[in-house]
């Protein structure tokens, strides 16, 4: 082993030169980090959306109401309420008729509307309240579990025949009040959303697809009034009479009003 001179410094150790392909391959990966950086600091929230974000809350609004009207069919679940009742539903609707299931505090019942006729399947309770009294426990035994016919001028019609109409129930339910604003994105089942917020929220929201038709996804309505959903824009609904066994014909009247 080779003495170093008294008074002189050790030499530094070579360093290895980078050959040109390594630094090539540094420069790039600098390059492709700093535009990654800089895709991510413009990156545009609208991009492949159907560009309903970048309109104004009320034309965003006016898209989402006429995509309703103009599809077909759609499945209304959730909670809604409407002259101090609570209505648990969920509905599938069609321009020719519904079909669904519809809860209140006191029963829970089955509706189908095939063009204008609506039946209405309960149990034996739920007629012993609509016929108005023990006196006709009777006749809510042979109603219950039963398909009835309700008559068009009967007060059970008229009370639930709105529930299986689509553009009378979206139009009543889609309604926000106050002034209108636009701007948190959200995802419903996978799907981009923006809301739409009446009043600063106390007015209603309305969640709006971004992807697609802009149909409207889900609602809360003001000052509490429910909250549902509205999904299967388009799917077909089953809609068939019942088979006639099925089915009681009441006659004219059938509840113990008026």
């Amino acid at each position: 082993m080779t003495a170093i001179p008294s008074g002189t410094s050790p030499r530094p150790l070579p360093v290895p030169r980078r050959t040109g392909r390594a630094a090539l391959a540094g420069a790039v990966c600098a390059g492709l980090a700093l535009a990654l950086a800089g895709c991510g600091a413009d990156e545009d929230p609208d991009a492949g959306t159907n560009g309903v974000g970048k309109l104004p809350a009320a034309k965003i609004e006016a898209k989402a109401m006429a995509a309703a009207k103009s599809a077909e069919t759609v499945r209304l679940s959730g909670n809604v309420v409407s002259q101090g009742r609570t209505y648990k539903l969920d509905m599938r609707l069609a321009k020719e008729g519904a079909r669904g299931d519809l809860t209140t505090k006191a029963a829970g019942f089955q509706l189908l509307r095939v063009g204008d006729e609506l039946y209405l399947k309960a149990d034996a309770a739920f007629w012993a309240g609509e016929k108005g009294g023990k006196s006709d426990a009777a006749a809510a035994q042979k109603l219950g579990g039963k398909y009835v016919k309700v008559p068009s001028a009967d007060p059970v019609y008229k009370r639930f025949s709105g529930f299986t109409d689509k553009d009378v129930l979206l139009g009543s339910l889609l309604a926000l009040h106050g002034k209108l604003t636009a701007g948190d994105r959200d995802e419903i089942d996978g799907v981009r959303t923006i809301r739409l917020s009446a009043g600063a929220g106390s007015g209603g929201t309305l969640d709006v697809s971004l992807e697609g038709t802009p149909y409207p996804l889900r609602l809360q309505r003001a000052g509490g009034a429910g909250v549902v959903r509205l999904d299967d824009w388009g799917k077909s609904v089953d809609l068939k009479a019942p088979a006639k066994d099925q089915v009681v014909d009441y006659g004219k009247k059938i509840s113990g009003d008026g």
